[in-house]
């Protein structure tokens, strides 16, 4: 059972998936309440942590555990890494929702754009962003 969430290390596949969701949350919010990271929002700051490491957690279903291994060969702590992919992750959320439904389905599948976008992120294009 996970009794604490941390950033820097991979949780057990297993037991991650073993939590549900209000779990997964109430973790990731307690890690940067302990280490008092100001931030905007705690809340969704621990949800887009929580669908990074979710994703993470498919393997080799998405390109998201390869781009994390990745961006960690490049110089990125693990925490730094989970924070480029969700920059990522976010800002295609925010384009999906902007779409109006013709652009939607006239678009295909809605991953194809993430999934690109991960392959050509760096730790240097991050380093670049931030």
């Amino acid at each position: 059972m996970i009794e604490n969430y941390d950033p820097f290390s991979a949780p057990d596949p297993e037991e991650w998936n073993a939590l549900d969701e209000h779990e997964r949350l109430r973790l990731v919010e307690d890690y940067h309440r302990r280490t008092r990271v100001p931030l905007p929002n705690v809340k969704v700051h621990a949800i887009i942590h929580v669908v990074v490491e979710n994703q993470i957690g498919l393997g080799d279903e998405t390109p998201v555990a390869r781009t994390l291994q990745r961006l960690m060969s490049e110089g990125l702590d693990r925490h730094d890494a989970l924070h480029a992919i969700g920059f990522v992750l976010a800002g295609h959320m925010h384009d999906l929702v902007r779409q109006t439904e013709t652009e939607s389905e006239q678009a295909g599948d809605p991953n194809e754009a993430y999934f690109a976008e991960l392959e050509r992120l760096t730790a240097e294009s991050w380093r670049r962003s931030g």
